[in-house]
């Protein structure tokens, strides 16, 4: 997948520039999602587990504790070895929809050294199956890895796919998904809303990131978002229901304030510092009236 070029990491998450000599301004789409807590030590500790279990050195360890300490180190992070691995396989299918839509739009595109690498990891499904998705659906882009801007709330972020299908413009967030045990593509998350309608409420679209040239977005008024899964079984198109998105779109600035508040506590310095007991009377010195009494103590 094309890297966002005016997009860097830095310490508060993704941030975007305005162009490529400029500096990170507003915070990305996703990294204002991020702002809402996710709970994922159940998650991580299962996968630990499952670790322990398929480890194939498992029945010759049992009984010795330093080697029975060496896989559960191993094991430990399993959760992020897959996370990992499940990033790096989206970024392969999210470079493979990208390639078809700019061969679409007539531009200079890699599909087929994409495609080979897809078979390479043993991926190839995933691009048979989106081939499939889009002819059936007769996507036609208007523009992909679109850039957009938001200069009101301030954040920034980078549209999959704007394109037409059935004759109404849509805007489209591709997700990367598992299999579940009956075949069929893992269920989209509904964040993906959020994401959508961020997109969608955008106020500016990026033009030229060298100069930093924007125009007036265009596509603020369309009238379908996409959340489309992309499986090796199947791909499925999710429509974010058009009654929810006010109650997304309040959500998503909700967290942008939160990611601002998080900016100005960080940077105002330490919240607490130590202080010391308040100077006592003299040697020898009868303690003014109510010192040492109840009255005086913390809390009274």
């Amino acid at each position: 997948m094309t890297q966002p070029r005016l997009a860097h990491q830095t310490e508060y998450g993704r941030m975007y520039a305005r162009s490529l000599d400029g500096v990170p301004e507003v915070p990305s789409i996703t990294t204002v999602i991020g702002q809402q807590a996710a709970d994922l030590s159940g998650w991580a500790g299962h996968m630990a587990a499952t670790a322990v279990i398929e480890d194939p050195r498992l029945p010759q360890v049992v009984g010795s504790r330093p080697q029975l300490k060496s896989v559960a180190r191993q094991a430990s992070s399993a959760a992020e070895r897959y996370r990992d691995e499940a990033a790096a396989r989206g970024d392969r299918v999210h470079d493979y929809a990208e390639q078809v839509g700019l061969r679409a739009l007539g531009r200079p595109h890699r599909t087929a050294e994409v495609r080979a690498v897809l078979a390479d990891h043993g991926e190839g499904a995933y691009a048979d199956r989106f081939d499939e998705w889009w002819d059936l659906y007769d996507v036609r882009p208007l523009a992909t890895e679109l850039t957009v801007w938001n200069a009101t709330v301030g954040y920034a972020g980078t549209l999959d796919l704007v394109a037409t299908i059935g004759g109404r413009t849509c805007i489209i967030d591709y997700k990367t998904k598992g299999t579940t045990r009956d075949g069929r593509v893992k269920p989209l998350d509904a964040k993906v809303v959020m994401q959508l309608v961020a997109g969608l409420r955008a106020e500016e679209s990026l033009v030229d990131p060298a100069t930093g040239t924007w125009e007036p977005w265009r596509y603020g008024d369309a009238p379908v978002l996409l959340g489309v899964a992309l499986g090796q079984t199947e791909v499925v198109a999710h429509q974010a229901n058009p009654e929810v998105l006010p109650a997304h779109w309040r959500k998503f600035w909700a967290l942008r304030q939160v990611w601002g508040y998080s900016q100005v506590a960080d940077s105002a310095g330490p919240a607490l510092r130590p202080i010391g007991p308040p100077p006592g009377p003299a040697p020898g010195q009868a303690p003014a009236a109510g010192h040492g009494t109840d009255a005086t103590k913390v809390g009274a």
